[in-house]
């Protein structure tokens, strides 16, 4: 059997609810990425608000990934049982709960819960909206409104870099994040009123979900090589952009690259409008040459650490239009990682579609972890050994961004050894 075979327009698809309901959800995940990103933007200010060191500091944001990553597989299971609907709506309630508890917090375990509340909304986000796409749209539509979900639910970055650095600047930190546990809200209560799991008369959910059921579908899941291929590619894709936006883009350009916030504003408004046109494109190329998949992603991920090379090998600061092509090769990393999902779906039935898509998740967020972390640890062994009297000197900053290409590194091994898996179970144009 071809794991890639189209099927034929069923009924009830395509229509306008199924638009409604895609656009409401695609507006959860806009919300969710400006919530998820939003401290990489405040790290500066929070530094100052808490008094912490760079490997303290990038706990706020490497907790949030951990609990995200950490409920992938929960949460797929759980929409896979209840449905995109009662879990976006939670995951605005929570994502709000966790901004209000950031606004007020005046100590590091104080944010840190806040970003762990945000961590946990944000996880039952995307994997939610996710597992609406093909319940609502026929087959040949799904690989581009996959990427369509993941680039424009991206420009959510945007809110971080644009309205709420200047809320930040101007309001300070309690309003800033108090406005982003606002629209939070607004989220869940869209969610709550016009989402629906499936077209009238359609039933995809696995209401008999038992504790003993769903250890047999995460088996049946992660035995499926194409899962696994699937959590490696989005491993090895995702991380580079995610890293950057969630963490240490606003400091590296700041302290590395000498840039001012102006600047640095035009640089990753520039990221993100990359993701949206590359995103597009990738989602052609996926629907249109599938066999060549997993192909393309290690493409790109030579593409983007090749880039960061060119950065870390130049000698001082680079000129700004390198510094603003590079970031857009960065940027790339993102709507790459959702041929991830893809890949996926093509190897899985959709009554363990949404699990599926959690074990995958899992896959780029837990590089990020890797990375976020490594970075952090490098700088302030650096800074403690003496290497710069600065903690964020750009010498330091090349070293711990190089210590990136182990996680790389590790995530191309792991496709590699997974596509050969695929090609002799499913045919050497499978993968």
């Amino acid at each position: 059997m071809n794991p890639n075979r189209s099927r034929p327009h069923e009924p009830g698809k395509d229509s306008r609810w199924a638009c409604l309901v895609y656009g409401i959800g695609m507006f959860a995940y806009f919300s969710a990425v400006a919530h998820r990103t939003s401290f990489g933007v405040a790290s500066v200010d929070a530094a100052e608000r808490f008094g912490t060191a760079a490997s303290t500091l990038s706990m706020f944001s490497l907790m949030q990934v951990l609990v995200y990553a950490g409920l992938q597989v929960p949460v797929g299971v759980l929409v896979d049982r209840y449905g995109s609907r009662i879990m976006v709506a939670a995951g605005g309630l929570l994502m709000a709960a966790g901004q209000v508890q950031l606004a007020l917090a005046d100590t590091v375990p104080e944010g840190v819960a806040g970003r762990v509340l945000v961590g946990a909304g944000d996880a039952t986000t995307f994997v939610c909206v996710m597992r609406l796409i093909p319940a609502w749209f026929s087959a040949l539509r799904v690989p581009l409104l996959t990427q369509l979900l993941g680039v424009v639910g991206n420009v959510g970055q945007l809110v971080s870099i644009i309205p709420f650095a200047w809320l930040l600047d101007r309001a300070g930190w309690t309003s800033s994040f108090g406005a982003l546990a606002a629209l939070a809200l607004l989220g869940a209560v869209l969610s709550a009123a016009l989402l629906r799991n499936a077209p009238p008369g359609v039933d995809v959910l696995n209401r008999d979900l038992s504790l003993r059921r769903t250890g047999q579908v995460l088996r049946e899941s992660v035995a499926e090589p194409g899962t696994r291929l699937a959590f490696w590619v989005h491993f090895t894709t995702q991380f580079a952009g995610n890293t950057f936006a969630l963490m240490w883009g606003y400091p590296y350009l700041e302290y590395a690259q000498g840039l001012s916030d102006t600047t640095i504003s035009v640089v990753m408004t520039s990221f993100v409008l990359t993701n949206l046109a590359v995103g597009l494109v990738l989602g052609r190329l996926t629907a249109r040459h599938p066999g060549h998949r997993v192909r393309l992603s290690l493409i790109v991920t030579a593409i983007i650490f090749g880039t960061w090379t060119v950065l870390l090998v130049w000698p001082g600061t680079a000129p700004e239009p390198v510094v603003l092509l590079a970031v857009c090769v960065i940027a790339v990393s993102m709507p790459a990682s959702m041929i991830a999902f893809d890949v996926a779906r093509s190897f899985n039935p959709p009554r363990r579609s949404g699990t599926a898509s959690g074990i995958v998740n899992v896959g780029g967020f837990t590089a990020t972890v890797l990375a976020i972390f490594v970075t952090g640890l490098v700088l302030d062994l650096l800074h403690a050994a003496g290497f710069r009297d600065e903690l964020y000197a750009p010498d330091s900053f090349r070293l711990a961004i190089a210590a990136q290409y182990l996680v790389a590194a590790l995530g191309v091994a792991g496709v590699l050894a997974t596509a050969r898996r695929v090609r002799r179970r499913h045919g050497t144009d499978a993968a």
